[in-house]
């Protein structure tokens, strides 16, 4: 039995990384990619929030959102969410008969401050060279980089080289 207790602030911003059954490389293609995005479309069109980062990997993702005021409730977000993917695609079941294609927790961090966002922002967009999937963050495709280059967030060439920020970082 586990002793880990997630924190609950309503209008909170959160860091999560979830990650696929056995780390199988299911969003290894677009049209993969493409149905969970249309996940995330349909729950937040049921329990709204904002998602301003992330990164979808093979086999894992990683995103930030803002939740609404006075609603703290992530954890049925993610239920709803793992569960429209899940009616997507089609997989093995497990000998309790859900479908082997996530793990059954996830990870959760809330964001303290402007530093703290920064930090994990940073993260989020590093990931995919952090994995050796490609060789700057401008070259992955599943990833809201790009638009934070627009918004003058980022040069297009950060993260050529390891930010000094994410050699000690560890959310996966």
């Amino acid at each position: 039995m586990s002793n880990y207790r997630r924190v609950y602030i309503p209008g909170a911003t959160y860091f999560f990384t979830l990650v696929t059954y056995c780390r199988q490389p299911i969003f290894a293609d677009a049209e993969r990619v493409e149905q969970l995005r249309r996940s995330f479309l349909e729950v937040k069109a049921k329990r709204p929030f904002n998602m301003p980062a992330a990164v979808i990997l093979p086999d894992h993702l990683h995103c930030l959102w803002i939740l609404p005021k006075g609603d703290a409730d992530f954890s049925t977000r993610w239920q709803m969410l793992k569960t429209s993917f899940s009616r997507r695609i089609p997989a093995k079941k497990g000998k309790e008969g859900a479908k082997t294609i996530w793990q059954p927790r996830f990870y959760d961090h809330c964001i303290r401050d402007e530093i703290d966002f920064h930090m994990h922002l940073d993260y989020i967009h590093y990931n995919p060279v952090k994995h050796g999937w490609v060789s700057s963050p401008s070259e992955w495709p599943y990833s809201s980089f790009a638009r934070f280059v627009e918004l003058g967030w980022y040069e297009s060439n950060w993260g050529d080289v390891m930010p000094p920020n994410m050699e000690d970082m560890e959310r996966e």
